[in-house]
């Protein structure tokens, strides 16, 4: 298993080792000792899945507010999805900006987005399934939502109609969205 950091602490890209033959292929999606090694240490209580119908479908930038924050380990397993994080820990030197990344079932790329990060992707394909670990159950009480679009964070979205939940088409800019997480906590 390979792990790449990115541009934002925390957030890390995670290849699996495939072995295929002429049979077809095998690998290992998580391994809790491998990400240890690498200072990830978080224990998985929920395997999540979605599917999307359409191409430009986005679903985000969703997080939830501590005390039940998620730390996602995002991987899409049909299609192809382009996968967001931003950093909303106030005080962060990398605080509003974005990291983006291809995901798909043909590269078998993961994506942790740990706590303190909001989340989304947008379908590159129809028919698509994504599949995510998380660290803490869904608390409706505590999710939050960031304009999709917002200008300060700047996204660069593919060039596909974004298709939006109501929810997401009128979530507020980061600079007014609740927020309590505060870098080095």
């Amino acid at each position: 298993m390979k792990i790449t950091q990115t541009n934002l602490d925390g957030v890390v890209i995670v290849e699996p080792n495939v072995y295929g033959d002429h049979r077809g292929w095998f690998m290992e999606t998580y391994n809790k000792s491998v990400l240890a090694d690498y200072g990830v240490n978080i224990e998985f209580i929920q395997d999540n899945q979605s599917y999307s119908a359409t191409k430009g479908t986005l679903r985000g930038l969703h997080y939830q507010m501590n005390p039940k924050a998620q730390t996602k380990l995002v991987r899409c397993t049909k299609g192809i999805i382009f996968d967001v994080a931003v950093d909303i820990r106030e005080g962060s030197p990398t605080y509003g900006e974005w990291f983006g990344i291809e995901l798909s079932a043909e590269n078998k790329k993961q994506l942790l987005v740990p706590k303190g990060f909001s989340h989304a992707f947008m379908t590159l394909t129809n028919d698509v399934e994504v599949q995510y670990k998380v660290d803490e159950v869904y608390s409706p009480e505590n999710e939050r939502s960031i304009l999709w679009n917002d200008p300060e964070i700047g996204i660069k979205w593919p060039n596909v109609i974004p298709v939006l939940s109501a929810k997401d088409e009128v979530a507020p800019l980061l600079k007014d969205a609740d927020n309590n997480f505060v870098s080095g906590e």
